[in-house]
């Protein structure tokens, strides 16, 4: 449920508690970003030695406040962390902000004290935010306490770090953008990520929303509220930090070495159809693309330029990012003709060759063509239009009139417009990106903007919404049990049987018919340890094998198994593993021996639908591979996404799964078979499912 943060952004009275007269201090800083909102509301300066600070008098206590506090932000050492926030609920806060530092973030005892505090803050229907955090910003509030003022504008940000926020309201600042709120988050021991992405959304100024996070706490809360962010039309870009290396957890399968956390945030990104971004510089870039709301529902971008090299560089970049430039049609280009001079190139890119010197408008009458063209679905103009008016100034009011016509030729047409030019700290880039055209300073900026324009239009939320199965039995370790649950789960399994003697293993094969595979079972990397024979044709090679294995692994479990038919089919993984934040994470991709080496890999948010499955299997790249590529046999490819549906719910369905997998997935143009499988249960002992309706509880 959303919590209610109006006092924590819009209140009606402010006490800053820890107020200081040195310029210095933490309290300092915000008691001079609190009085300048005070034509607007009280402002209460709380310092227990009185005085004046910044020409205003101080109080010593809440008790002396002339009226009840609605925000409360608290600034004073670790050690009155306790008493100050219930000193501030006593007064009446709805809102706290704790700057304090030293607590949650310093270990388990810091943690605990943040813990009793909210169950208070909680009890007393208010909202905390921090500690160890920077403070809160809200533009149309007038309200502004943090470290360093921010430039105001149509980006909602929420960030972890109190001083990357600060390098991306500079980096905003000179992209010409701003931010309509900002919350530093800090430690989250009770407001977190999530409900703040839904304040944002309730905000009418916020258009974009931006965040930088290291922990998502609830990892599901946070998808959902993306989700909704981007159902009212509000793009969401994620920085996240802290997630390049794998799990602490040992990776005690293929699936947990190829899932760290940063596949987890991938899945939960493709679950909301959040925008992800690696740095500071590409969020800002982002957002700058976002912001003027205008799609690229396709991939064919019109380029136009005063000069050949620009164009033909910008061709190359586009390309590279999946994005056609592709000839202009005999009519657009009858239409340029009468526009350009004779030795103008009116093919894609479209080369001015010194026309737009001649007559800057001719710019403005390009793009209007070219955005207005049906086979056009973006345009680029790249190159020197910027340093007309800065090279020769007397051009400078023609350029900026160029450009204003520029972007309302892209605001009829409703289509992209994204410029790169060699001046991009010029006036005429400030006059486009004010008038929403997205301005960059180098071609692969532009062409990213373009490219992220056009997967943010196909990128729709995809939330976990597959089936959860409800009659399966309990999880048991081993392979037998990995094979049970699957099975009972609908995924068909190689046929098999258990064995340990030499006497077992040969009955097991006449039981089956040969060929057949000998494997030990409890081993995770089979093949690299000598733990799998192949192709075994009768008895004579049968003994040879297990007298191989058994000298290798004397205590592994064995498994007779029918050969399946490799050659007719591709060995896939198909797995899932439990993320301590986002839950179930499903993972497809090349398999086999090579699934570590291939790394060709797709995740999602567990449960996935059979559509949703079949989609993470046509993304990889070796998707072709079962598809009919060069002439190969088109194989199954549903059967394949119905074991990952089926692995999905499994995960889904059973809590005390951490790891579940089959590798290989065997499939043919006649199926989908698990010939491995393996699962790992949780260390810790969970309480056990209630029984499915109309079954008997064991």
């Amino acid at each position: 449920m959303s919590r209610d943060v109006q006092a924590l952004f819009a209140p009606s009275s402010v006490a800053i508690v820890g107020a200081s007269a040195d310029p210095a201090k933490w309290g300092n800083v915000l008691a001079r970003g609190a009085l300048a909102g005070a034509h607007r509301r009280p402002v209460y300066l709380v310092n227990r030695s009185g005085g004046d600070v910044l020409g205003q008098q101080t109080f010593r206590s809440f008790e002396d406040l002339p009226g009840s506090p609605d925000l409360v932000v608290v600034s004073v050492p670790a050690a009155g962390f306790e008493s100050a926030v219930d000193d501030a609920l006593a007064a009446g806060a709805r809102a706290i902000v704790v700057v304090t530092a030293g607590l949650g973030e310093m270990g388990a005892e810091g943690r605990a004290r943040e813990s009793a505090v909210v169950r208070r803050v909680r009890a007393a229907g208010a909202v905390m935010l921090g500690p160890n955090c920077l403070g809160v910003f809200d533009a149309a509030a007038e309200l502004d306490l943090g470290w360093s003022e921010l430039p105001s504008g149509s980006i909602g940000l929420i960030s972890q770090s109190g001083n990357l926020a600060l390098e991306l309201g500079r980096l905003a600042g000179d992209a010409g953008l701003g931010f309509s709120r900002f919350a530093s988050i800090g430690n989250q021991a009770d407001l977190v990520a999530a409900d703040l992405v839904d304040a944002f959304v309730a905000h009418e100024e916020t258009r974009v929303i931006a965040l930088y996070l290291e922990d998502f706490r609830d990892g599901r809360a946070f998808v959902a509220a993306a989700v909704r962010a981007r159902a009212a039309g509000k793009p969401v870009v994620l920085l996240t930090g802290g997630a390049t290396g794998a799990s602490a957890r040992a990776a005690l399968s293929h699936t947990g070495a190829l899932v760290s956390d940063a596949r987890a945030v991938e899945a939960a990104c493709r679950a909301a159809g959040i925008v992800a971004v690696t740095t500071p510089g590409r969020l800002i870039d982002a957002a700058l693309a976002l912001l003027p709301a205008r799609s690229v529902t396709g991939p064919r971008v019109a380029v136009f330029g005063d000069g050949g090299g620009h164009g033909v560089v910008a061709v190359d970049v586009l390309a590279a990012r999946g994005l056609e430039v592709a000839p202009l049609s005999e009519h657009v280009r009858k239409r340029l003709a009468e526009l350009l001079p004779p030795a103008a190139i009116l093919t894609n890119p479209v080369d001015l060759v010194g026309g737009g010197e001649r007559d800057l408008a001719k710019y403005a009458c390009v793009g209007d063509v070219l955005l207005g063209a049906d086979e056009v679905d973006a345009v680029l103009l790249t190159g020197y239009f910027g340093g007309y008016g800065i090279d020769t100034p007397a051009l400078a009011d023609d350029e900026a009139r160029a450009a204003g016509l520029l972007a309302d030729a892209a605001a009829r047409a409703g289509k992209a417009l994204v410029v790169h030019t060699m001046y991009p700290g010029a006036p005429v880039a400030a006059v486009l990106r004010s008038s929403a055209v997205p301005t960059y300073g180098d071609i692969e900026r532009a062409a990213d903007a373009l490219a992220l324009l056009h997967s943010h239009a196909g990128l729709a939320a995809r939330p976990a919404q597959g089936r959860v199965p409800s009659n399966l039995p309990t999880p048991v370790a081993g392979y037998s049990g990995a094979r049970a649950l699957l099975r009972a789960a609908g995924v068909e399994l190689v046929e098999a049987r258990e064995a340990r003697t030499l006497d077992d293993v040969l009955a097991a094969a006449e039981a089956l018919g040969y060929p057949v595979v000998l494997k030990a079972v409890d081993l995770l990397h089979k093949s690299d340890s000598g733990g799998v024979a192949l192709d075994l044709t009768g008895p004579e090679s049968l003994t040879r094998a297990f007298a191989a294995i058994r000298g290798r692994h004397p205590d592994s479990a064995l498994s007779v198994e029918r050969l399946a038919p490799l050659a007719d089919g591709v060995e896939l993984i198909a797995g899932a593993i439990r993320d301590p934040r986002f839950g179930p994470v499903v993972l497809v991709g090349l398999g086999g021996i090579y699934a570590e080496i291939l790394r060709d890999t797709a995740v999602a948010l567990a449960p996935v639908g059979e559509d949703e499955a079949e989609a993470l299997i046509r993304s990889l790249r070796g998707a072709p591979l079962l598809t009919g590529a060069r002439g190969r046999a088109q194989l199954d490819l549903a059967a394949a996404a119905r074991v990952v549906a089926a692995i999905s719910g499994v995960a889904a369905a059973c809590e005390e799964v951490e790891e579940i997998e089959v590798n290989p997935l065997l499939v043919t143009s006649a199926g989908a078979f698990a010939l491995d499988a393996r699962i790992v249960l949780l260390e810790e002992e969970l309480p056990a499912r209630p029984p499915s309706p109309g079954t008997a509880a064991s």
